[in-house]
């Protein structure tokens, strides 16, 4: 009996002796366990989570890349169908289909150069004041981003959304000689506009390296969000230069040259003024919040000019024209093109209101005054209208829309006179000296090349005729009734 209590007691003590070991087991067995169950869990949660960022910047990507093919597809409706209607409607009905023609023509010929290599010229690296050859033939330009220029759309959608402007561009300056350049001429004049004026004009001011360039280290930080220098004022410019040179029209101003259809002008200031959201809110080149900003400074600053152009006009002549209204809202999505990316709504309505009453004087009372035959006013208000809208945004420009400018470690800067940047007007000065000079001189040699070896203007029965028969063997309007 004695020897089965000392048995017993030897069992409880190997029993307690030997419970913290198996505890101790149980629990690196379990510890071993864990940790084979957490760490897979952990891997697991990290993979979704870097598939959940990959599918919202694929998302965000999209949404960008969908918005920036509207606009690509906004601003082409700017040149055709959009000015070639509002510039077809200015002229007399003998030259409608040859004034809508030299917009369209810019459509196809504007393309192909940009193609083979335009779009390498303004956004190739090369030095400060034109692009290299590294995207001739589009070599290099496919679905993968360009992050100089847009890091979350395709650098084909980046080249074809800057291809439309390339194309409205020349178009602008049409209506400064409308009714009396040959078509041949004019094809060879833009063809070489493209590459000596308009290329230089946007690397410099939009393409790395730039010379104006305030996105990229320019040396003169030029705030040009969507063309005021590039697009209006070297148009405009070089508008002027075309209209002095070729000289005024049979008759001028002696006989009256009114518009033959006004309705068909309204139409295409109507349409030029929505294809401008394009033009404006999508040089944000994202569909993000400095989009909305573009777009809603772009449809103010058209309703002031609007309401200024008229006002004056109504004043002055004593009532209010449907031409003036259209005129004022295009002066006005001119001024605010420069602007639209860095001002408020407020400011926004001023730009496009001073740009409405100065623009009606450059047109109504300038041109009276001086004596050149702007056609269709290309200069009173893309020359003008661009160089305030310019200068202005030197003024209004806030960093709390777009912080822009920044010191060598990323703090964001000061952009306008306003909030206290007065040297951004020295820049905005010399954008718009620079563009002015380049329109001038540029202009100036290519169309002294082009007269000399085909010759510009029509013959005086050829522009007595009308271009519309004289050049494309057609017309516009068949008002012969049938007999049949």
């Amino acid at each position: 009996m004695k020897t089965l209590k000392n048995l017993a007691l030897l069992c409880i003590a190997l029993i307690l002796l030997l419970s913290p070991l198996a505890v101790s087991a149980s629990a690196f067995g379990m510890g071993r366990s864990a940790a084979f169950v957490v760490a897979p869990n952990i891997r697991a949660d990290s993979q979704r989570i870097a598939d959940l960022e990959r599918d919202v910047a694929d998302a965000k990507g999209s949404a960008d890349n969908a918005w920036m093919l509207v606009s690509s597809a906004l601003v082409l409706l700017m040149t055709g169908p959009g000015l070639a209607l509002f510039y077809g409607g200015l002229v007399r009905k003998k030259n409608v289909l040859s004034t809508m023609l030299q917009s369209f023509a810019m459509m196809s010929l504007v393309t192909i150069m940009w193609g083979l290599f335009g779009y390498s010229l303004a956004f190739g690296s090369g030095n400060s004041f034109i692009g290299g050859f590294e995207y001739t033939f589009m070599r290099g330009v496919g679905a993968a981003p360009n992050t100089d220029y847009a890091a979350t759309i395709p650098h084909l959608t980046f080249m074809i959304y800057q291809l439309m402007f390339a194309v409205i561009t020349p178009a602008l300056i049409t209506g400064a000689f409308a009714e009396r350049m040959k078509f041949k001429a004019m094809l060879v004049f833009m063809a070489l506009w493209l590459v000596v004026v308009y290329s230089p004009m946007a690397h410099m001011v939009w393409g790395k390296g730039g010379f104006l360039n305030a996105a990229l280290g320019g040396a003169f930080p030029t705030l040009d969000f969507a063309g005021g220098t590039v697009v209006h004022v070297t148009s405009g410019v070089s508008a002027l230069v075309c209209a002095l040179y070729l000289g005024k029209r049979l008759g001028y101003p002696n006989e009256s040259v009114p518009p033959h259809s006004v309705v068909l002008s309204f139409i295409g200031a109507c349409l030029l003024w929505v294809g401008w959201f394009g033009f404006n809110a999508g040089s944000a080149l994202s569909a993000g919040s400095l989009a909305s900003s573009a777009f809603v400074a772009t449809h103010f600053a058209a309703a002031t000019a609007a309401g200024g152009w008229t006002l004056v006009e109504w004043k002055s002549s004593g009532k209010p024209s449907a031409l003036g209204a259209i005129s004022g809202a295009v002066a006005g999505l001119v001024a605010i093109t420069p602007a639209a990316g860095f001002v408020r709504p407020m400011p926004a309505m001023a730009i496009g209101f001073i740009a409405g009453i100065a623009c009606f004087f450059m047109v109504a009372k300038v041109k009276a005054r001086f004596g050149y035959d702007d056609s269709l006013d290309a200069f009173g208000v893309h020359g003008a209208g661009g160089t305030i809208g310019a200068i202005l945004t030197g003024v209004f420009a806030v960093s709390a829309v777009n912080p822009i400018l920044k010191d060598a470690s990323g703090n964001v800067l000061a952009s306008g006179l306003i909030e206290g940047n007065a040297h951004q007007l020295l820049n905005q000065l010399v954008g718009v000296s620079i563009a002015w000079a380049l329109g001038i001189v540029g202009t100036l040699a290519i169309l002294v090349f082009v007269d000399k070896i085909i010759g510009l203007r029509v013959s005086p029965e050829h522009e007595s005729q009308g271009l519309d028969l004289s050049q494309h063997g057609e017309e516009g309007y068949d008002w012969e009734t049938s007999t049949m």
